[in-house]
């Protein structure tokens, strides 16, 4: 007589999910560790700074990944044939040894993980995690929109400049270089405020798929735009105090709000703000409890 052996049903339902991304780990393991030291140490390249909000949003794509499980598991299994395109060139972007292309292979094998496995289906599922790694990879994007930024380097230096003269000190604006008593400070492209912005819309996106809302177009574009309003004022704010610091010679507090605790503390109650909002909003749009309901609340 034959015993059969029955594998755990753990390993049935989410073995393969879970052999996956242990791979994946050990595989991206440096350059997990390489990003994680250049964004708490600040020692990464400046553009791939800007990425930094994948702190958060990683682990929160892993989390609805292991929430979707069972969903992936009653997919039918399909291979879609894009997906092993993506998983070649994903490959040949790791093997290659250039960082910007060895990174941008992370998520390209992440998603042909999932068309090779489910197919559309599998991407169809899975696409706002894959979107949190896609805009968490450091690129050079960056990079390639600072020659574009001139504009808003000139209003925040213009705003910034109209704010301090209302203090009545010595001020003077010549193009993106703000002049307090004597001290001149520039609002350079990496100032504009893009990482901030960055951070905003993807710590929104977050909010908005954990209160389910982003099926909502009218609350989407909503939140989007607060959080673009709500990042611009605060970095025309924080370079407004950066210039008044600067010029009143007070060092130390012009580097903890540029680079040190004073900066990461207003960024934090930036996305408090953002938090808020959306707190409100979802209060203001719940639709009203039935009377029978206040009733008993109150009995």
């Amino acid at each position: 007589m034959q015993r059969s052996q029955k594998r755990p049903r753990w390993l049935e339902d989410d073995g393969l999910i879970i052999l996956l991304a242990l791979a994946l780990t050990v595989i991206y393991l440096p350059m997990f560790g390489y990003w994680l030291d250049g964004w708490f140490n600040k020692n990464i390249g400046i553009e791939h700074e800007y990425f930094s909000h994948a702190i958060i949003g990683f682990p929160y794509a892993a989390y609805v990944v292991w929430q979707q499980r069972r969903k992936w598991s009653k997919l039918p299994e399909q291979c879609h044939f894009s997906g092993l395109v993506l998983l070649v060139i994903g490959v040949i972007f790791y093997l290659t040894g250039v960082p910007d292309l060895a990174f941008l292979s992370f998520p390209l094998i992440l998603t042909s993980i999932c068309l090779c496995l489910k197919g559309i289906p599998g991407l169809k599922l899975q696409w706002f995690p894959l979107l949190l790694v896609f805009l968490g990879t450091p690129n050079p994007i960056p990079y390639l929109l600072t020659p574009f930024t001139l504009p808003l380097q000139r209003f925040i230096t213009n705003v910034a400049g109209f704010i301090l003269m209302q203090a009545r000190l010595n001020v003077a604006v010549t193009d993106v270089y703000l002049e307090v008593n004597g001290q001149t400070v520039e609002v350079a492209p990496y100032c504009a405020g893009l990482k901030m912005l960055f951070t905003s819309l993807y710590v929104t996106l977050i909010l908005l798929h954990m209160t389910d809302s982003l099926k909502s177009v009218k609350k989407t574009i909503f939140m989007l735009a607060a959080a673009t309003f709500i990042s611009v004022n605060a970095n025309i704010i924080r370079n407004t105090l950066l210039a008044l610091f600067h010029g009143l010679g007070n060092q130390t507090a012009f580097n903890s709000l540029h680079e040190g605790a004073a900066g990461d503390l207003y960024s934090a109650l930036m996305l408090m703000c953002i938090v808020g909002i959306n707190h409100w909003l979802d209060r203001v749009t719940a639709p009203p409890q039935p009377l029978t309901e206040r009733s008993s609340h109150h009995e």
